[in-house]
């Protein structure tokens, strides 16, 4: 047994668990924790008494109360670990021996390593653990564990919230907002079909507070579920390389592992603007991941860029009451999209809200009582009060804040990670996946590759009898939720020209079908682009759920289906809007 020492404890309770072979305690068992009742004043400073073969410290903040100490037993995958950190010492040989904590005298010894690691919870000083896996990050990162690696030591790192983006700051949180949105747009458009619709307001708080009473649970449920498990550990910090799969936190400790996945994701973008080089939430100046947990709803915004996200936010606060003005550089918004859907946003846009295209802001400044930016535009230099300010420029891979170059892995010039087709990194033994390596930045995508890198793990691992997977050549769809919606895959008229790729084309509007009158819409439509003999190349669809309604499509297109036989292969209900989407097929001009 090791004495660690010097632990800062100022109430703490420590509880006994179940020793290796105890009643209750085995694999696919939790263990009594046996926890006492009372809870005792132990001084400054706490000795424990660590068995590292099967306890693991878990010291975790009491609100008011200092810390809670915790023996936890330590599940392992196999009857001993020490061949696995050979194998990391054999080609790791700057590596020191393992070590967790070090008592005042700086003498090593052996790490607790299970349960959950808090940013101001280190133990000694010098701190270094070692696993078969450890994984940065927590987003599809987090969907790594499956039934194959039940029971492989696995480290997590995590510096935010249990999640990731999509679930924390992204695609969940912000589509919760847009829907209260579309209602209260909705009601303002329902006089085209004949009915008046008086005092729809939104409700900022109730909003803000179901969409986080939902989501805020998950994330700490995600953790604790992680925590509870055995063979798993949770640092609560910031990860960087330091070497070959060699980790160092931001709360002293180092961390190796014999394999490692980087699932880091990306993170948004400030701006080379004097004033907006930073996000100051506290002053009103946001990126998506704060500007959802706004107090009140502020009586101006000027949301800065054109893309997905800045056009998303800016009709869900424009549809909430708040005078919006969005600033985007290029002559439309949603450059990215066919020019058709890009032009029929920007138009619909426009009608909404101050749309000021064409326009930079050159200068921000705050006042204490709210924000002044300067912009250059088609009318030359103005200058605008507002009280919030979004910046929406878009994301950076986080392959900095993790230092790939210092573990050995390359990055393309975007700051992308370099990852073969099995999303093996240039470092042997580290994977990557999401939005740190892909370049669409989709959670369906990052999902995806997760399961590619899941059962490499595994095969990886000798837990599974099987060749390695690779990731294909399937479409990528997106979905852009602002209004109206947009749903799209595959390259656009213009990429097809450029490519040479020899292509037909239909347009079919959705107010050239039933439902469509129904609905007195004016500006939805649906192209799809096609190969001569049948083979569909793209769609890009603007309307009414259009993220929906392309999902033939995307089925279509994924396993090769003839244009004709997906149109006359099946029924279509009638009078529903998918008749957009049979008609566009039937009007496509094929060779055959």
């Amino acid at each position: 047994m090791e004495l660690i020492k010097g632990v800062d404890a100022p109430r703490a309770v420590l509880t006994q668990l179940p020793k290796r072979g105890s009643p209750g305690v085995g694999r696919g068992t939790r263990p009594h924790h046996g926890l006492s009742d009372e809870t005792q004043p132990v001084g400054d400073r706490l000795d424990l008494i660590a068995q590292p073969e099967h306890l693991a410290l878990r010291i975790t903040q009491l609100r008011g109360r200092g810390h809670r100490i915790e023996k936890r037993r330590i599940g392992r995958s196999r009857a001993d670990s020490t061949s696995d950190h050979a194998d990391y010492l054999a080609t790791n040989t700057s590596a020191a021996a393992t070590r967790s904590v070090c008592d005042g005298d700086d003498t090593p010894t052996t790490a607790p390593r299970r349960g959950q690691r808090e940013p101001d919870e280190l133990v000694g000083c010098g701190a270094m653990s070692h696993h078969e896996l450890v994984i940065i990050g927590t987003g599809s990162g987090n969907s790594l564990l499956t039934e194959h690696l039940d029971g492989v030591d696995v480290g997590i790192i995590e510096a935010g919230r249990f999640g990731g983006t999509c679930l924390n700051v992204g695609c969940i949180p912000t589509k919760m907002f847009v829907l209260p949105a579309d209602r209260v747009v909705e009601a303002d458009e329902a006089a085209r079909i004949g009915v008046t619709v008086t005092g729809a307001t939104a409700d900022w708080v109730a909003i803000r507070d179901r969409v986080f009473a939902r989501i805020d649970p998950i994330a700490d449920g995600g953790k604790e579920y992680r925590i509870s498990q055995p063979h798993v550990t949770v640092y609560t910090a910031q990860a960087r390389f330091v070497g070959e799969r060699r980790l160092a936190l931001s709360t002293g400790e180092e961390v190796t592992a014999n394999r490692i996945v980087v699932a880091a994701g990306s993170r948004a973008r400030a701006m080379r603007v004097p004033g907006l080089e930073a996000p100051d939430p506290g002053r009103g100046l946001h990126t998506s991941d704060t500007v959802m947990r706004l107090d009140a709803l502020p009586e101006r915004m000027v949301v800065i860029g054109g893309g997905y996200v800045a056009c998303e936010f800016a009709h869900v606060f424009s549809g909430f009451g708040v005078e919006v003005t969005q600033l985007q550089r290029s002559d439309r918004l949603l450059v990215r999209e066919e020019a058709e859907v890009s032009a029929t946003y920007t138009v619909a846009a426009s009608k909404r809200y101050d749309l000021r295209l064409r326009t930079v802001p050159t200068r921000a400044e705050h006042d204490g009582s709210g924000w002044t930016i300067t912009i250059e535009g088609p009318a030359g230099t103005e200058e605008l009060r507002t009280d919030v300010i979004l910046m929406a420029v878009g994301r950076t891979p986080n392959s900095d804040r993790v230092d790939a170059a210092a573990g050995g892995l390359e990055t393309h010039a975007g700051g992308l990670l370099v990852v073969d087709d099995q999303l093996r990194t240039t470092s042997r033994g580290v994977w990557a996946l999401g939005d740190v390596c892909s370049p669409h930045q989709l959670k369906h995508v990052a999902n995806y590759e997760a399961r590619i890198v899941a059962h490499n793990l595994a095969v990886d691992l000798g837990r599974l009898d099987a060749p390695p997977e690779r990731i294909d050549d399937r479409v990528v769809p997106h979905g852009i939720f602002g209004h109206p919606q947009v749903g799209a895959f595959g390259p656009t008229r213009a990429q097809l020209q450029t490519d040479g790729t020899e292509f037909v084309s239909y347009t079919q509007r959705f107010g050239d079908v039933a439902y469509g009158w129904a609905l007195e819409d004016a500006d939805g439509l649906l192209t799809i682009h096609a190969s001569p003999d049948g083979r569909i190349l793209a769609a890009h669809c603007i309307g009414p759920h259009s993220s929906t309604v392309i999902q033939p499509l995307i089925q279509a297109a994924t396993f090769g289906q003839h244009a004709h036989e997906v149109a006359r292969g099946q029924y279509w209900i009638h009078p529903a809007l998918a008749e957009v989407v049979e008609n566009a097929l039937l009007g496509l001009p094929l060779s055959d």
